[in-house]
């Protein structure tokens, strides 16, 4: 899970996709739904400009916990669960961008 350095500092995750590729991806939010807990993050780059040229999306992803306790972030694939928690992503992070 991230760490903060300073209340400033971005909380990171490095993910792995299908193809055992990372990525740095930088938590917008979370927040927790029934008994589930959901992350909404976006891709993170260490050059500004590329962040800037970058077409870039919000990722929701689902938690999930293995036999040991182990906290992992999955894609959801259910589409209506995944419009759903993407919708109330987008209505926080509006609310919270227009203040």
């Amino acid at each position: 899970m991230p760490g903060k350095n300073n209340d400033m500092a971005a909380d990171l995750y490095t993910l792995v996709d299908e193809d055992g590729v990372e990525q740095q991806f930088e938590l917008l939010d979370s927040m927790d739904v029934g008994d589930d807990r959901y992350y909404a993050l976006v891709p993170y780059y260490d050059d500004p400009t590329k962040e800037i040229e970058a077409d870039t999306e919000l990722v929701v992803l689902k938690s999930e916990y293995d036999e040991n306790n182990e906290e992992s972030l999955v894609s959801i694939d259910n589409d209506e669960e995944y419009e759903r928690i993407g919708n109330m992503f987008l209505e926080r992070l509006n609310e919270l961008y227009d203040d």
